[in-house]
């Protein structure tokens, strides 16, 4: 499914209002909703235009805005998707002869290392590109990111419905690629040059904005498929089109509104992928949210620590070695020392509560688990090349 929101609407010129929005929180009375996250929401809510915001499960605090929430409006504000507009997951199907994760892990190749036009024009990747690169924005191409972006290669675990999951052409003990990614970049270009004039206010031309902002979701879009392939050559397999995209930070125009979600996926009849942790299953559910959910669903098991705070309790209780290896016996791969303490499973909500809110809010139902074998976060350290080499220096764009 396509991750580019349709532009099938001009809306009116609006009216802001005055009275604060109102706002719904999916999530049982047992799970982890930081208090701090309620207050944003009610934050947004009383924002001009604003009708209603819909938090989800894995609602947790972000900058200058709730993440986890989709949020309706009469007024376009750029500031509640934040900077990673097109941020979004993929899913994409592979097939490899043999899977021993130790040596796969040791073929993935370097995702921070950008494809360029004239270095790596003969990289089979390309062929994924179909036209311009949106935007023209080359720079980033094929990187995967930081924070809690990644690349997965799993396997199909159990399966609850079988007849959604046979109609994506998924079967126990298939695998997949899982990939998380934004628009590296171009997104946080549109919000500067936005919030440079306007601060955290609303968009005074929408059309403008939305023209590059759909931009920036289709550029995240074709990244993801650039770094599935980059993968699946390395891995020896052949690329294949994914049979999840959707992106989670974006303005969609639907009703004669704004709704900006950040940190919640379309749910409006879509297959999406909720991702658990590197040391957890993640959840293929089909989405049949309503419009008391602002049509959404939780896009992960969102975090209950700050970055700081997993830090901080990750050293005093992990070894980086114990964090290379899951719970669930798959691998990580990650040179940077210090976010593999901050993306450590135990950042995170357990993802069986998420899931959970979303079935008894009847917001999804889950089709499938995928479980990791190798989690891609950065390259490791005795894999990045040598920055004194200057052949490498010179080619480098």
């Amino acid at each position: 499914m396509s991750a580019q929101p349709s532009r099938q609407e001009t809306l009116p010129q609006p009216t802001p209002t005055t009275s604060p929005a109102t706002v719904r929180v999916f999530a049982s009375p047992t799970s982890w909703i930081e208090s701090d996250a309620v207050t944003q929401c009610h934050q947004v809510a009383a924002l001009d235009g604003m009708i209603h915001v819909a938090a989800m499960p894995d609602l947790h605090p972000g900058k200058g805005a709730p993440i986890g929430a989709a949020m309706s409006s009469t007024l376009l504000y750029p500031h509640l998707v934040g900077s990673d507009i097109g941020c979004g997951i993929a899913v994409f199907p592979i097939r490899l002869k043999r899977v021993v994760p130790e040596r796969l892990a040791a073929r993935f190749p370097d995702l921070d290392r950008a494809l360029c036009p004239d270095r790596d024009a003969d990289d089979p990747a390309w062929a994924v590109v179909d036209g311009d690169v949106p935007a023209g924005h080359v720079e980033g191409l094929g990187t995967v990111g930081r924070g809690n972006h990644f690349v997965e290669l799993a396997r199909i675990g159990a399966v609850t419905e079988a007849g959604h999951a046979d109609r994506l052409g998924l079967t126990p003990d298939d695998l997949v690629l899982v990939v998380h990614s934004g628009s590296r970049g171009l997104g946080e270009q549109i919000l500067r040059a936005h919030t440079a004039v306007h601060g955290a206010g609303p968009a005074p031309d929408p059309d403008a904005y939305l023209a590059r902002h759909d931009a920036a979701v289709r550029w995240g879009s074709l990244n993801r498929r650039l770094l599935a392939a980059r993968v699946a050559y390395a891995l020896g397999a052949e690329p294949a089109a994914p049979v999840v995209d959707q992106c989670h930070n974006l303005v969609e125009v639907r009703d004669g509104r704004y709704l900006h979600r950040k940190g919640a996926a379309p749910g409006d009849g879509r297959d999406v992928l909720v991702a658990g942790t590197r040391g957890t299953h993640s959840y293929l559910v089909a989405a049949h949210a309503g419009p008391d959910a602002n049509h959404s669903v939780a896009h992960g098991a969102g975090r209950k620590m700050s970055r700081a705070d997993a830090l901080r309790r990750g050293r005093a209780k992990h070894t980086v070695e114990e964090l290379r290896r899951t719970p669930v016996g798959s691998l990580v791969v990650c040179g940077d020392r210090q976010l593999l303490f901050e993306e450590a499973p135990t950042a995170y909500k357990r993802i069986e509560q998420v899931i959970a809110d979303l079935v008894d809010h009847d917001l999804a139902t889950p089709v499938a688990t995928t479980v990791p074998l190798v989690t891609y976060k950065t390259p490791d350290a005795a894999s990045r090349p040598d920055p004194r080499d200057r052949r490498l220096r010179r080619g480098r764009s």
